[in-house]
């Protein structure tokens, strides 16, 4: 989420201005998973100095009980994610710098990572550049067991490079590039893969049903063994222009990684000023991906000696679409002095996923709402 930012009699007068924030969301999907998310942030800057400190705590409730669930005869789960994350930043004239660290915990799975942020204004503020590194560490377990029992190392290192123009006085344009490098086994130690004969993996579809995919899965049901280096690469331009009274902000990314994965996400909002205080904005969204390169809808086995190295059950590493759109709106409620000293923010969004090549799922409908107030002293 993010907190509000400073007023403009504030900046002026150079004081420190103290921000914070509460932000509730609530996720529902057609797969009968739930997340609850309450949010807390605050930080504290000094507009003058250029330098600011910021910090957010949330809470994820998530409740679920999907096919995938039903089809391994586990009952309806519930866990709770606690996370939270310390940022620093200055950058009193054109160059400036900024470090961030987060950590989150579950009875599963156990997170931390940091980054560092360099920026730097040329020609005049015109043209910004920022490159960053952060480094994460993963500590992936099984619920009931102490990490020291069983674990698995997950690594990663995330690159980032952009470039932001000031086209003219109503339009930016920034490029961004990103790298992840992945280390480590990310495999769900909960994930049971079923096999199948050469004979019977034919009589598989899309959306197979549990039912049938137990009648027809050999009697070996090995757990999900994916590779144990991922590398990430993306791309994605931005456009923001302001008209008289709305602005426009349009997203595109495109997405491979060594797993064979290739993706495209076009974004775009519209946020028209509705008086002083009140800004609405509708928001589309389209995604698309392909699948990687061990995907199957059916693994083929010949016997117990014959089991395939590489294995995944996650939907979400087949060929897929997301089609989403919602609605954005943002109220100002300071007093005519100083209106953006309360914001109120709502959004609600929805999507719709069709899953190619998957078992028991073959689309999902999911709605996302969030609703967030936002404070400046």
């Amino acid at each position: 989420m993010g907190v509000a930012t400073a007023s403009p009699s504030a900046r002026a007068e150079g004081n420190l201005t103290a921000k914070v924030g509460a932000e509730t969301s609530v996720f529902q999907d057609s797969n009968a998973t739930t997340v609850f998310t309450p949010t807390l942030a605050a930080g504290v800057e000094s507009p003058t100095a250029g330098w600011g400190v910021n910090g957010r705590y949330l809470v994820d409730v998530v409740s679920a009980a999907s096919p995938d669930i039903v089809s391994t005869a586990s009952r309806r789960w519930m866990e709770v994610r606690h996370a939270g994350n310390l940022g620093l930043r200055y950058k009193p004239g054109n160059t400036g710098f900024a470090i961030n660290g987060s950590t989150s915990y579950t009875p599963d799975y156990l997170s931390f990572s940091g980054s560092g942020t360099f920026t730097q204004d040329l020609d005049d503020k015109n043209l910004t550049l920022i490159a960053s590194y952060g480094l994460g560490y993963d500590r992936i377990g099984k619920t009931g067991t102490p990490f020291s029992v069983f674990s698995r190392d997950f690594v990663y290192h995330m690159i980032s490079a952009a470039v932001s123009r000031v086209v003219s006085s109503s339009t930016i344009f920034t490029v961004v590039g990103d790298l992840q490098l992945e280390r480590g086994d990310q495999s769900k130690p909960y994930r049971f893969i079923p096999l199948f004969s050469p004979q019977d993996a034919g009589k598989i579809g899309a959306g197979a049903s549990p039912d049938l995919v137990s009648n027809l899965r050999l009697q070996e049901k090995p757990l999900e063994q994916l590779p144990l280096a991922r590398d990430r690469y993306s791309l994605t331009g931005r456009l923001a222009t302001r008209f008289s009274g709305s602005t426009l902000r349009l997203d595109e990314r495109l997405y491979a990684d060594s797993w064979n994965m290739k993706g495209t996400t076009t974004d775009g909002r519209y946020m028209i000023d509705l008086g002083e205080r009140v800004t609405v904005w509708p928001h589309l969204r389209f995604h698309y991906q392909s699948p990687v390169d061990f995907w199957k809808l059916a693994y083929v086995s010949n016997g117990p000696a014959d089991i395939p190295k590489l294995r995944t059950g996650d939907r979400e590493l087949g060929q897929l679409i997301n089609v989403g759109t919602g609605l954005g709106f943002r109220w100002a409620l300071g007093s005519a002095g100083d209106k953006n000293a309360w914001v109120l923010t709502a959004t609600v969004d929805g999507v719709y996923t069709k899953f190619f090549e998957a078992l028991y799922v073959t689309q999902r409908l999911s709605v996302l709402g969030v609703l967030n107030l936002e404070a400046t002293f």
